[in-house]
């Protein structure tokens, strides 16, 4: 691991901590070099499907990219950087769940729709205006109308289950429900 200030790889470990539930190790390091500290990540490397695209290229599944997108469509909205994480952790438990090597992107935007709408749902509109292409604000208002329905469904919805419809707990192919 090099210094992101100096670049020298020579380094020590200072502090190492479990997080994310003893998913990821953060370490703080301090360079010898330099001796300016930083904070390194270690996460288990994790085999994800690639995405099959509108026009049928394959991308890899990109974490970052996911909630670069989730972070607009909360922007200048009350959740947290650590809601996004969460949010998008679970997206990629149930991917791995899955077992699947491809999954349309369609089913990746859907899913990320019906986890979206529990958190927050000025977010999920401005997220399913853009994922969803509205042709015209006819389109759009339809959307809006359906909503307090999707509201209604998730305020009766057993919990533990993240759909409107407990049915379709997961559009992830083999996903299934949450464990």
């Amino acid at each position: 691991m090099r210094c992101p200030f100096c670049h020298s790889p020579s380094n020590r470990v200072v502090d190492s901590r479990e997080s994310n539930e003893g998913l990821v190790i953060r370490r703080r390091r301090s360079c010898d070099d330099c001796e300016r500290r930083f904070t390194t990540y270690e996460r288990v490397e994790e085999l994800l499907p690639a995405i099959v695209k509108r026009d049928a290229r394959r991308e890899p599944f990109d974490r970052t990219k996911l909630i670069r997108g989730l972070r607009v469509a909360c922007s200048k909205r009350p959740v947290s950087e650590a809601d996004l994480e969460a949010l998008v952790s679970g997206i990629e438990r149930k991917l791995q769940e899955s077992g699947e090597k491809e999954l349309p992107s369609e089913a990746l935007g859907e899913e990320v729709m019906r986890q979206l709408i529990q958190l927050d749902e000025v977010a999920y509109v401005r997220f399913a205006s853009v994922y969803r292409r509205f042709a015209d604000a006819a389109a759009f208002m339809a959307e809006l109308r359906a909503l307090p329905e999707q509201s209604e469904a998730k305020a009766t919805a057993p919990t533990g289950t993240t759909a409107a419809d407990p049915a379709e707990a997961s559009s992830v192919p083999g996903g299934g429900a949450r464990r």
